[in-house]
């Protein structure tokens, strides 16, 4: 018969696996508007699935660990841009899941875990719908740390170095994710991996995890050899970090109050709890939670700076910090946050926290049960003008197309997704234009827009080699030996169709020195606004003369 323990186990155990579930499920009700960036999760999905072999067929500056998933599913599901939402849905459900592992390993009681779960899911799950690299490299963190401290308190010695190797294989795909994340995931295992070294005797532990890692490195990495060069932009100008000292203390010391908030919390729990500091040092999960919760804290007040688009995209430490604070607040103040009433208090409470994650879809149709009229008075003083929170300011932006307008494509690649009607009508026109229809699959395009899945749609070959770019953002994604190489072919006309996307706001996202050339050397048959709000960039068709 099963134990009582065991019976609250599961049920403890179910409750919080639905909330990770339910909450990532949600997306595949919904329809999307075109993302902005989503292009190069796109692109680079479509390329593995396509059996290319990144730094081979293509340069990036970045690992390839951020499109293994949405590859797969690529591959399982099709080239739709939906599949990425799809892909996006099982790796929340894999994040929630490891977060809930590493709160079970540190020992946390399953109530404050319950409620930790939630804000995990609220506040850092719940928003991402699209896979992106600065999301997924803590996705892969978040792994390799469950494993990690598995790998801790596991009894067999084999099952120690089993999930010693799983970790050191996740960090490892958090580095080749992003190299900035990904190198503050490794260095806050290594800080785990000395104390709990030092605390259980096992001096080989960091060594040996050191050698797993760079074993682990060395299988990804030497077959890619030498093309992986291009990674570090070797042999080519500009050698710099892009980062400044000013740019962290301007961040961590103008800004950052949740994090700076959560820190002194952090604190004053610890020395409320702390008796004797002695004793204390030795107490395994109580230190690896204080440690893990300050590491995550100081990693989301470097990762804000180091990776600053989009400007939300640390906010992983909330639920870490919530859960030892709770922890702390719980023990402190001896409440049974296990139980009914309190734990139900406790909930209804963090849900209106984080109202901001789920309201904006109740809101819509609150909306639609309590209009309000906007009007500005504009008849010489026969009505009164009205000033509200809505309309005390004035939009003169001719250029917007707000998102309640966009609409359909029938293509199946962009199922699901609306768009502006320029674009979807743009797209149509290229598809109709008489080198399309002749050429067929034999065409030679250049696509430098956010459109990728016309690769799929049109579709057309794509161009390949170790140092052609995955994406063209001039000083991040390619680079001047780049740049001379499509001016070169440009001027050749060696494209039978160029599509460039003119963004004038944002610094060379598009190589403008390009634009040149092709109004020189190509003939300009079509513009349509890009798929972004705001409605700040153009799609140029550009054929041969």
């Amino acid at each position: 018969m099963m134990s009582t323990v065991s019976l609250r186990s599961r049920k403890w155990a179910v409750l919080e696996l639905v909330i990770i579930i339910a909450l990532a499920l949600v997306p595949l009700f919904a329809t999307f508007p075109y993302r902005v960036n989503i292009f190069l999760s796109w692109e680079g999905a479509y390329r593995l699935s396509s059996g290319q072999v990144p730094y081979k067929d293509f340069g990036t500056p970045l690992g390839y660990g951020y499109w293994i998933i949405p590859a797969l599913f690529f591959k399982l599901l099709g080239p739709q841009m939906i599949t990425l939402v799809k892909a996006q849905v099982f790796i929340n459900i894999i994040a929630g899941l490891s977060f809930r592992s590493i709160m079970k390993s540190l020992g946390v009681a399953p109530g404050v875990r319950l409620l930790s779960v939630l804000v995990f899911v609220l506040s850092y799950s719940f928003s991402n719908f699209w896979p992106w690299y600065n999301h997924t490299v803590i996705v892969y963190e978040l792994v390799a740390l469950s494993f990690l401290l598995k790998s801790f308190f596991a009894e067999k010695r084999l099952y120690q170095y089993i999930h010693m190797a799983a970790a050191a294989l996740f960090v490892f795909l958090s580095v080749f994710t992003k190299q900035d994340g990904g190198g503050l995931a490794l260095m806050l295992c290594l800080a785990l991996l000395a104390y709990n070294s030092l605390e259980t005797r096992r001096w080989w532990d960091v060594p040996v995890f050191l050698g797993m890692f760079a074993v682990i490195a060395a299988i990804f990495i030497v077959p890619l050899m030498p093309g992986f060069a291009y990674w570090f932009n070797h042999g080519q100008a500009p050698h710099n970090s892009r980062l400044a000292l000013n740019d962290f203390t301007d961040e961590i010391m103008g800004n950052s109050n949740w994090i700076k908030a959560y820190v002194i919390l952090v604190v004053l729990c610890l020395v409320a709890q702390v008796k004797n500091w002695g004793s204390w040092i030795h107490q395994r999960r109580e230190v690896l939670f204080a440690l893990v919760t300050l590491g995550i804290l100081g990693e989301a007040a470097i990762f804000q700076v180091t990776s600053y688009t989009p400007p939300d995209n640390n906010i992983f430490f909330h639920s870490f910090a919530f859960a030892f604070i709770a922890a702390g607040l719980c023990d402190l103040l001896k409440v049974q946050i296990n139980s009914g009433k309190p734990l139900l208090l406790a909930t209804v409470l963090v849900l209106f926290w984080w109202s901001g994650s789920w309201w904006k879809y109740i809101g819509r149709y609150t909306d639609r049960l309590f209009p309000v009229k906007e009007e500005v008075a504009t008849d010489n003083g026969q009505h009164e003008n009205v000033v509200s929170r809505r309309n005390f300011m004035v939009n003169l932006d001719t250029t917007d197309v707000p998102v309640s307008t966009w609409v359909f494509s029938d293509l199946k690649v962009f199922h699901g997704i609306y768009m502006p009607s320029s674009t979807v009508d743009g797209i149509n026109r290229v598809l109709a234009l008489p080198v399309v229809k002749e050429k067929k699959e034999a065409i030679k395009v250049l696509n430098m827009t956010e459109l990728t899945p016309l690769a799929a749609a049109m579709p057309y070959k794509e161009e390949t080699g170790p140092d052609f770019p995955l994406w063209y953002h001039l000083g991040v994604g390619m680079f001047n030996r780049q740049l001379a190489t499509f001016k070169e072919k440009v001027a050749q006309q060696h494209y039978d169709l160029v599509l460039y996307e003119y963004a004038p706001t944002l610094n060379n996202f598009f190589p403008w020195a390009l634009r040149d050339d092709l109004k020189a050397h190509y003939q300009q048959v079509d513009t349509f606004l890009a798929p972004r709000r705001p409605a700040n960039a153009t799609i140029e068709v550009y054929i041969r003369k």
